[in-house]
């Protein structure tokens, strides 16, 4: 039996003492009855699970779970309608088969808080354990053919069994060739009465949960912890709200408080109902990365309802095969002398074009003779002989010169003729003027 914890389950934040689930009864005792206890605030498994985003998405219409358990009590409200029990599932003494029914597949009472995580699926019950819940591998076994046998496409199978058993890894084998998501708790519910005072178990395999494609789940609690000594898997593939959890009972509309990887795996079922039901063409290893592919980071990913829903699940592109690396040589040694080397030559390059560009004109214009010098009178060859292109052009200048002044018409005077004084030139006779005195011109 579990501890009892006080949840808030009135409008005043009145607390109320829910009764502990039973994981088993002795041959003496009685089976559970109904609890007389209602909560009427949600469960933090509501908000953990995103279960009002989720019920936008996906109700789990129109898919039927399988639950092999304890069994499932035929008359209990939150499943009325929807629920098929095989052979004697329809009682449920413990009272462990039906919350967990509950919390996969529950609906609310009126304006009741508590429900499952798909309220709208269909139900097959089959029994899987002892009338009084001892785990059984044969009973299991054919729990199993019975619940695929009823068309479940999920299955809930909540035991965890210390030794691996052929008959129903076989059985479980079948389920799984039959296109069904088989859910296993990835160790089994204890107690606090049977945790060993004051230390732990070790971890190890526990079947069915051990198998290769079974989707196997641990539980974690309203604190991210587990109960201290509780029982430790090998491997797990999903973590899910476990710990502190609040659900139905095998009869009435009351609830009871449990705890344990069993009702986490539950959840998980849950979730694989509403994926199927939202997108049923997938198949059972779709479905399965749909769960895991998309949950939370962390030492066992946690489950993701929401992001199961609606995470883009394609196929991976194919990148072309990368070419094979070309690696430069590697960088001579002494990075500062070879940047002052590279400064200092690019600084002579500038000095010597400066100095050119500011020499070259002035040296042309003295005729390359050396500052301070007083340039010769022409021809007396004191000048530096010109280069062979001046003294061309200085050639055909003289040239030119001698032809100008050989072509040139001589200038004649006209013939001086004596004039008498006194004699008045008469202007338009041709005759030349002659200053007084007879002078010639």
């Amino acid at each position: 039996m579990l501890s009892l914890t006080s949840l808030p389950a009135h409008a005043d934040d009145e607390p109320v003492t829910l009764p502990p689930l039973a994981l088993e009864l002795a041959d003496d005792a009685a089976c559970t009855e109904a609890s007389g206890t209602t909560a009427e605030s949600r469960p933090w498994t509501w908000r953990a699970l995103q279960l009002t985003r989720a019920r936008q998405l996906s109700t789990g219409e129109g898919v039927t779970v399988g639950v092999v358990g304890t069994g499932v009590g035929a008359d209990v409200p939150a499943l009325a309608g929807r629920l098929t029990a095989v052979g004697e599932a329809g009682v449920d003494c413990v009272g462990h088969g039906s919350f967990a029914a509950g919390l996969i597949a529950g609906a609310a009472e009126g304006d009741g808080a508590v429900a499952g995580v798909a309220p709208d699926a269909e139900v097959v019950a089959a029994r899987g354990t002892a009338e009084r819940g001892a785990p059984d591998a044969e009973t299991a076994a054919a729990g199993v053919r019975a619940a695929v046998a009823g068309g479940a496409s999920v299955l809930y199978l909540g035991v965890a069994l210390r030794g691996e058993h052929e008959g129903l890894t076989q059985a479980v084998e079948e389920a799984l060739a039959a296109d069904v998501v088989v859910v296993a708790p990835a160790a089994p519910d204890v107690s606090p009465e049977q945790l060993p005072a004051g230390e732990e178990l070790p971890p190890r395999d526990y079947w069915p949960a051990a198998m290769p494609e079974v989707l196997s789940v641990l539980d974690f609690g309203p604190q991210d912890a587990r109960a201290d000594g509780a029982p430790l898997p090998l491997a797990a593939d999903l973590a899910a709200p476990g710990g502190d959890v609040v659900g139905i009972g095998p009869a009435g509309q009351g609830h009871f408080l449990g705890t344990g990887p069993s009702l986490a795996a539950a959840h998980v079922a849950g979730a694989a109902v509403l994926v199927r039901a939202h997108t049923p063409e997938l198949d059972r290893q779709e479905v399965v990365e749909r769960l895991l592919n998309p949950a939370y980071p962390d030492v066992v990913p946690r489950l993701d309802v929401v992001a199961s829903l609606t995470a883009f699940l394609g196929e991976p592109v194919a990148l072309p095969e990368p070419g094979p690396a070309v690696v430069p040589p590697p960088a001579p040694t002494g990075p500062a002398t070879r940047a002052l080397w590279t400064a200092g030559i690019g600084l002579a390059v500038v000095l010597v074009v400066g100095a050119l560009i500011a020499v070259v004109p002035r040296g042309k214009a003295r005729g390359w003779r050396p500052a301070g010098s007083v340039p010769p009178p022409p021809g007396d060859g004191g000048a530096p002989e010109p280069g062979a292109r001046a003294q061309r052009r200085a050639e055909k200048a003289a040239a030119k010169a001698r032809v100008s002044l050989d072509k040139a018409a001589p200038v004649g005077l006209a013939p001086v003729v004596p004039q008498s004084a006194g004699v008045p030139a008469t202007p338009g006779t041709g005759v030349p003027l002659a200053p007084a005195g007879g002078t010639d011109a």
